[in-house]
C-alpha cells in the first residue's frame, strides 16, 4: 500500500550508492581529463569540466555531463570523449575500486544555459513588475 505524500513508484530518485559512486567517477574523471591523457588531437586547446556524473541502478552504466571552457568545441568534445571511452573505462577500472566498471556515455551539460535563460527572464521589466507586485500583494 502506498503511503500519503510518498512520490510514485519509481519515481525515487537516485540511491546513496549511486550518488556516491557518481561523484567518485567525476573527481577521476576529472583528474583523468587534468593530466591530460587523452592524446586525441580534437582534445587539443580544450578545457573540459565534468559537472555531473549520473549512474545506473545497477552501476553498469553512467552518463558523463560535461561542459567545454567558454562553451565552444562542444561537439567536438563530446565526439572525442565517445571515441575515447573505452580507454576511459579501462583508466577508471584501474583508479577506482568497483566490482565492474561502467559503460560510460557522455552528454554536454546544459543546465548552466538553461539557468542564464531563467536569468534573463527573471531580468525582463514585465516579469520583474509581475514579481515585485506579487511580493506586495502577497506581505
Amino acid at each position: 500500500m502506498k503511503r500519503p505524500g510518498s512520490p510514485p513508484r519509481g519515481a525515487r530518485g537516485p540511491s546513496q550508492r549511486q550518488l556516491r559512486v557518481g561523484e567518485l567517477l567525476r573527481h577521476a574523471l576529472a583528474e583523468m581529463l587534468e593530466r591530460g591523457e587523452l592524446r586525441d588531437p580534437d582534445f587539443a586547446g580544450l578545457n573540459l569540466t565534468v559537472t555531473e556524473v549520473r549512474c545506473a541502478p545497477d552501476l553498469k552504466g553512467a552518463t558523463v555531463f560535461v561542459v567545454p571552457l567558454g562553451g565552444e568545441g562542444a561537439d567536438r568534445a563530446i565526439a572525442a570523449l565517445a571515441r575515447a571511452a573505452p580507454f576511459l573505462r579501462r583508466r577508471l577500472a584501474e583508479e577506482v575500486e568497483l566490482r565492474f566498471a561502467p559503460e560510460l556515455r557522455f552528454a554536454l551539460d546544459t543546465s548552466f544555459d538553461r539557468a542564464a535563460r531563467i536569468e534573463r527572464l527573471l531580468r525582463e521589466p514585465a516579469v520583474a513588475r509581475d514579481i515585485s507586485r506579487e511580493g506586495e500583494d502577497g506581505a
